[in-house]
């Protein structure tokens, strides 16, 4: 377990109540870390919260929001900090995800894809630089994708525009906060087995696979333990980079 001046460390996961941020979220509390948990879904939210009754009660926190909404993520951080007096680790997984064409995306889709996947991760890391600056330590992860690198495997255009400029703030805030003790990486995922899978038409995730050098699509766990290297004590030397984990469909 993680300790600093007496402190367990302190891991805000977005879009933490189910895929690849449950299981990060999962993974790090796992770890010894206290964790918050936030999600738009506070039914799900309030699932997780029983489950989690018997093992993690005092290490885990569970906030509702909108993470597009930039009062109620200064409002998450103050309550966050009121109560657990630190952030170390912020992993800014909350995304959402359309196949539109190109052609018939229209503005409300484009603004909420951006807001979501974009706006709030800039949001959310700014929030959490003054804490983190005052502590001398700090993680930032942010949660890209195969498709902000290289074009959709099977997502929009604003999908991929939001995910590309997530791998552009990753750079901006990594150059900016490295003399702070603050490292900021991107991790690109690529045909990971969450329940977002199951929307895309099976013909098309076939053909996906059959792309895959290492024949077969990842899983969850294999993206937390990646997040969970950056997010520990080992990965300072580390910031501004983006880590492929995508069976080899990206090599370079």
């Amino acid at each position: 377990m993680d300790h600093l001046e007496g402190y367990e460390r302190v891991a805000v996961v977005t879009g933490a109540a189910q895929g690849l941020g449950l299981a990060i979220a999962k993974s790090l509390l796992e770890k010894g870390k206290k964790v918050v948990f936030i999600d738009v879904n506070q039914e799900l939210l309030q699932e997780l919260e029983q489950s989690f009754q018997s093992n993690y009660k005092e290490r885990a926190m569970f906030l509702q929001m909108d993470v597009s909404n930039i009062c109620q993520i200064r409002e998450s951080i103050n309550t966050i900090i009121t109560q657990w007096k630190r952030i170390d680790i912020l992993v800014n997984n909350a995304g959402i995800r359309e196949e539109t064409s190109i052609e018939d995306i229209e503005e409300h889709e484009w603004d909420r894809i951006i807001d979501v996947n974009l706006k709030s991760t800039f949001f959310f890391s700014q929030s959490v630089i003054d804490v983190m600056k005052k502590q001398k330590w700090g993680r930032i992860i942010n949660m890209s994708s195969f498709g902000g690198q290289v074009g959709p495997l099977t997502s929009g255009a604003h999908y991929c525009a939001s995910k590309a400029g997530q791998l552009a703030l990753t750079k901006v805030f990594a150059r900016s906060l490295s003399k702070d003790g603050i490292t900021v990486n991107a991790v690109a995922p690529a045909a990971i087995r969450t329940p977002e899978m199951d929307r895309i038409e099976p013909g098309k995730l076939a053909k996906m696979v059959e792309g895959i050098p290492i024949g077969r699509v990842g899983e969850d766990l294999e993206v937390a333990e990646l997040v969970l290297y950056l997010a520990s004590e080992s990965a300072g030397y580390i910031t501004g980079s983006t880590f492929d984990i995508n069976g080899g469909l990206l090599m370079r």
